[in-house]
């Protein structure tokens, strides 16, 4: 075989399989499942590419990219390896577009639905749309919106069941629940250490996040949290092992929910917590009751002024939809969707 020929195949080989980075990518528009899943043959479902990421065995980042498009669950899709070896490779499902990325506007961020029927057990019927079962892996610049299935009660976009479970990264995503036709019971309910929320946008969720086993490293930086109607933060028995700084958390049922019976020594820093119905609370047996014993420590948060969101009117979506607008409290704090655009 002459070298010229060789090296035809072989640069035709690497055009059709994934790169040596073990990326996939995912078109629900243009792709089709049968596909290799590179960027010029994309598969057409979530479920496709994490079937085939679940194969890699090397060493290098796992990264799902994900083509704006309507993606639909209708089952619990589990984020695992089956090489133990690579339980520690970081792995990513990331919009191409990401909000910062000058081309961006909303109608480029992928969206995630499930309409599945409850696909867990564990603890009580519930509907899974990712379960998170291996270290260190990252959502960016997704829109989850809520469970459309009417038969379904709980509904969780993210899980993470096992408590021993390190590394899972939430940047630059929107949860979007509407209670009375779509609803998220809670955005991210993730036990184990490293959970590490940033820019991210909660609105109309029941619950933002619910944090209960083993948390540790916990971070909440620059996001908003709006409307939640039980509460912005479930959290576990533990002190301060967490950074909570930067935040919007507005017109929710409670802020902050603990377990029973503890005084635990929070820290809140720099962030507008206003307009809520209750702060602190603990969870009980029938459900929050507001504390009367706080020992939490506040530096630089605010706790009055008016939050306004640049929400739709007449025009469909606006580019900022969600964000704080200019003249709303809190928006010198940077909290949203963005890291480096200006809205």
């Amino acid at each position: 075989m002459s070298k010229l020929l060789f090296l035809s195949i072989s640069l035709w080989v690497s055009f059709l399989l994934p790169t040596s980075a073990q990326t996939l990518y995912v078109d629900a528009t243009r792709g089709k499942d049968e596909a290799n899943g590179t960027a010029t043959d994309p598969v057409a479902s979530l479920d496709k590419a994490v079937a085939l990421a679940r194969d890699f065995t090397g060493t290098e980042s796992v990264t799902i990219k994900i083509y704006p498009g309507l993606y639909v669950l209708r089952q619990v899709l589990e984020i695992k390896t089956r090489s133990s070896s690579a339980d520690t490779v970081r792995y990513s499902l990331e919009a191409v577009t990401m909000p910062d990325d000058l081309d961006w506007q909303p109608t480029k961020m992928p969206v995630i639905q499930s309409v599945s029927a409850d696909n867990s057990t564990k603890q009580f019927a519930h509907t899974i749309g990712f379960l998170v079962a291996k270290n260190n892996v990252s959502f960016k610049g997704l829109k989850f919106v809520g469970n459309a299935n009417p038969a379904v009660r709980y509904y969780y976009p993210i899980t993470r069941e096992d408590e021993t479970l390190q590394g899972l990264s939430v940047s630059q995503c929107y949860f979007i629940g509407e209670k009375n036709s779509s609803p998220i019971q809670g955005a991210i309910w993730a036990h184990g250490g490293g959970t590490h929320v940033d820019h991210t946008i909660f609105y109309g969720c029941k619950n933002a996040l619910l944090l209960f086993k083993s948390i540790t490293d916990f971070a909440l930086t620059n996001s908003i949290i709006s409307g939640s109607y039980e509460a912005a933060v479930w959290f576990g028995p533990y002190e301060s092992d967490f950074l909570f700084r930067n935040n919007i958390v507005t017109n929710c049922e409670y802020v902050w929910l603990r377990a029973p019976d503890t005084t635990p020594k929070y820290t809140f820093s720099n962030s507008v917590i206003a307009g809520n119905a209750h702060y602190m609370g603990f969870y009980g047996s029938k459900g929050a009751i507001e504390a009367n014993e706080t020992n939490q420590i506040e530096q630089g948060v605010k706790k009055t002024g008016t939050i306004l969101l640049s929400e739709v009117k007449t025009n469909g979506l606006p580019p900022d939809y969600l964000n704080l607008l200019p003249q709303s409290a809190g928006y010198d704090l940077k909290a949203g969707i963005f890291k480096t655009r200006k809205q």
